[in-house]
């Protein structure tokens, strides 16, 4: 019987050794070819390291003003992802625990608009910029996520609706308003969710690309990855300073995901999603 596992058992295994080297190879490429100096990066091959190791790429890179995009896609990143989290529990703690009439019609149909790809409401939502004047602002490249996205009031609504209402029955019973109850009783019961909709707010804005480029024209404007897209040397794109930005956006998200994957593993289980 164990022989007769073992082909699949070894089948099954090369797949996945498989899987994961066409995963993990392009972060290997990106950091491999960010320590190439110039004349290394066609001189090697993809997966051969550059020896010695060269900081060059990261050199010109920030001599570009790279450092300025970095620090405008932190603030934005920060203060889109307090926007949403904010907004996001508000209506899913509304929609989990409120009545009011259309409720459940009303959110369904909000989230039914996850199923229109972003591309389609692009043109419109710069058209409506445009009329209130907030092409290439901060306001304009903030405002169209920061009060938060379906998917993540759904998730906290989801959560919301697992915490017994016998707990805010009992907080009303003591003299606790709606406001005190849910600061006090779900958020403090809810902080898997919350880093989990945090983490998720951020890896999309961190790597947020069309509607930067589309919005902002101005280089005091420019988000990671639009800097990244348009970065080029003095005869053509620089792949090794293209790379070093790579992986300077990479990291950070990488750190992310380490540290808060058990609160979102946990957080999704609760919500019932697979």
């Amino acid at each position: 019987m164990t022989r007769s596992r073992f082909p699949v058992s070894l089948l099954c295994y090369l797949i996945l050794v498989g899987g994961c080297v066409l995963a993990v190879f392009p972060y290997l490429l990106t950091l491999l070819t960010a320590f190439k100096g110039p004349g290394q990066l066609f001189a090697t091959a993809p997966w051969e390291p550059g020896l010695p190791p060269s900081t060059a790429a990261f050199e010109r890179l920030f001599a570009s003003g790279f450092g300025g995009y970095l620090l405008s896609t932190v603030l934005v990143t920060a203060g889109i992802t307090a926007g949403q989290l904010v907004f996001a529990v508000l209506a899913g703690y509304a929609f989990a625990r409120l009545s009011f009439p259309g409720r459940d019609a009303l959110f369904w149909v909000y989230l039914s608009t996850l199923m229109v790809p972003a591309v389609v409401t692009m043109i419109p939502l710069y058209l409506m910029m445009q009329k209130l004047g907030l092409v290439d602002t901060w306001a304009g490249l903030m405002l169209p996520t920061i009060l938060g996205t379906p998917y993540a009031i759904f998730l906290l609504r989801q959560f919301f609706r697992t915490i017994p209402a016998d707990l805010e029955d009992a907080a009303r019973i003591d003299g606790a308003g709606r406001i005190r109850t849910l600061f006090s009783i779900v958020l403090p019961l809810s902080k898997p969710i919350l880093v989990t909709v945090t983490t998720l707010a951020v890896v999309a804005n961190w790597n947020s690309f069309l509607w930067p480029l589309i919005i902002t024209s101005s280089e005091d404007k420019r988000l990671l990855s639009v800097g990244i897209a348009l970065f080029k040397g003095e005869i053509g794109v620089d792949y090794n300073a293209v790379m070093a930005g790579s992986l300077i956006a990479l990291a950070p998200l990488l750190v992310l995901f380490v540290f808060f994957q058990r609160f979102v593993v946990r957080s999704v289980a609760v919500t019932g999603l697979k």
